[in-house]
């Protein structure tokens, strides 16, 4: 079963259920999701008065929208990739090395993409 983001509409429909006392099973079961899908959502996204599915909507955009824009890899580490290809280091030799030395995670694809 393909992974899909909770709707607007489910979230309304979180929200109406867990009012009417129902378990987040029953949840899960009425929305065709997991009870850990249910649970997650409440959790990550409930609010200083609760869970409130418009609210919860704009929290899960948010923390989208910041996962996207942060750069995984910073100008500084690109730099420092850049001076040990200058010393004919391979990728491989870069990522692995980074790896063990617990700096950065970065694979030789991006390394080879980054040349």
């Amino acid at each position: 079963m393909p992974y899909t983001h909770l709707s607007s509409e489910e979230r309304y429909q979180i929200h109406a259920l867990r009012q009417s006392g129902q378990s987040l099973r029953s949840i899960g079961a009425v929305l065709g999701r997991s009870a850990a899908t249910i649970c997650r959502e409440l959790s990550r996204n409930r609010g200083a008065q609760g869970y409130r599915p418009q609210e919860a909507r704009r929290q899960a955009w948010a923390r989208a929208v910041l996962s996207r824009s942060r750069p995984r890899i910073t100008l500084r580490q690109w730099r420092e990739i850049a001076r040990l290809l200058e010393r004919e280091w391979s990728p491989q030799q870069i990522a692995e090395r980074r790896r063990c030395e617990g700096t950065l995670a970065i694979s030789h694809e991006w390394i080879y993409q980054f040349v």
